[in-house]
């Protein structure tokens, strides 16, 4: 196992364009490292200049404490596991996970490749498929036999580029509970790149957040969740995603479309020299004010709002809920949902709800809105200026 520092690491093509720029992350031996953002945000290429596929520009690549940059792939001692598994279409199961193991002739004898294949395919549950070709496997266990090859050659790391995008919604689940497990029970440094948030709160001890090829944020996804540092984070993270709403700030208030808000002494003070902000709050951050308790009216405000569409989905619903929107505020989001790889141009927000709530399409509708988790941004710069201390759960 290693830490894997970089530092200050640039990434140019021909034409000078940076796909990554002046990233720094240092990740921890042992730690479960997530690389996420929308599709060209350069997260695989950074991934691969960690593992020697890509030359750097500028900027340094240290593994285990040994600057690496100029080492081939080969010399960095790094496992790779890629997202269309890579496997050898002749070879048997046991004989792709032995692969790296037999090209380090005379490193490893028999004896001891098959042992070695054998306790990855117990851990990875592979023992009845060890003689079938991965052309017979599925889709997860053709995924199961690349890590296998990953598992066996005791690497300082593993790196994982999108390995779960060419498997379907149920499978994704297993493989991430699978690859969970399997990280804690081996302790080894990863590295895991995806376009999923959801991939990326459920496995990560980190996150790395990017976006055109810039780093915006490196934190806990409970931290990345409740504390986003600027607009395109907040955004990003979160499904449905996190409401935006314009903010007119007014007489130590906020008017937002559906609400007027009270600002505290501290809220006030952070937002002094403003005049118009952008709102957020996540769409659980909504209750029914029929079924609030008292404790959520205390501290929100409540409103009423006219519901667009509902969408009921067994254990919640969603409630969209259209407004208008200034034109340097309606830009803005525009602007954003470009980078967040999206196509509406709807100005709505969405409310998760509880499915007992009767609410109808097409009527007003009685909702609480917890005002005390709601972050105010910088339109012209994305900054979040609400930003609090986020409180980590206690380890057990």
């Amino acid at each position: 196992m290693a830490a894997i520092e970089l530092k200050n690491i640039v990434k140019e093509y021909g034409d000078g364009f940076p796909a990554v720029n002046d990233v720094s992350i240092d990740i921890a031996d042992g730690e479960f490292m997530i690389l996420v953002g929308p599709s060209g945000c350069g997260k695989s290429t950074l991934l691969r200049m960690i593992v020697g596929l890509e030359d750097i520009t500028s900027g340094d690549m240290i593994i285990d404490g040994v600057r690496v940059n100029d080492k081939a792939p080969r010399d960095r001692d790094l496992a790779m596991v890629f997202q269309n598994y890579a496997l050898y279409p002749h070879l048997t199961v046991y004989e792709n996970i032995a692969f790296p193991l037999r090209l380090q002739k005379g490193q490893h004898s028999d004896a001891e490749i098959d042992e070695k294949v054998r306790a990855a395919s117990k851990t990875l549950e592979l023992d009845e498929h060890l003689d079938r070709k991965p052309g017979n496997l599925s889709g997860g266990q053709r995924q199961r036999v690349a890590m296998g090859r990953a598992i066996v050659r005791d690497a300082k790391a593993f790196l994982f580029d999108e390995p779960l995008s060419n498997l379907d919604a149920k499978l994704r689940g297993q493989m991430r509970t699978e690859i969970s497990r399997l990280q804690k029970s081996l302790g080894v440094t990863t590295v895991y790149v995806t376009h999923d948030q959801t991939e990326a709160l459920t496995l990560g001890d980190r996150v790395a957040v990017l976006k055109r090829g810039v780093l915006q944020q490196c934190a806990s996804p409970r931290e990345l969740y409740d504390a986003p540092v600027n607009l395109f984070v907040a955004g990003f993270i979160g499904s449905p995603p996190m409401n935006f709403m314009p903010a007119e700030v007014k007489d130590g208030r906020i008017e937002l479309p559906f609400a007027s808000v009270e600002l505290d002494a501290e809220t006030r003070a952070k937002v002094a020299g403003h005049e118009l902000l952008i709102a957020g709050v996540r769409p659980e951050h909504f209750a029914d004010a029929a079924l609030a308790d008292d404790k959520v009216t205390a501290r929100g405000v409540t409103f009423t709002a006219d519901v667009d569409v509902v969408e009921w989905l067994g254990n919640e619903q969603y409630a969209y809920i259209p407004f208008d929107a200034p034109p340097a505020v309606a830009e803005k989001l525009a602007e954003l949902e470009s980078d967040l790889d999206g196509e509406s141009s709807r100005h709505q927000i969405v409310v998760s709800l509880d499915a007992e709530s009767n609410l109808k399409p097409g009527r007003p509708f009685e909702l609480v809105m917890d005002t005390t988790r709601l972050h105010l941004f910088v339109p012209e710069t994305g900054e979040n200026l609400t930003l609090a201390p986020v409180a980590e759960p206690a380890e057990a």
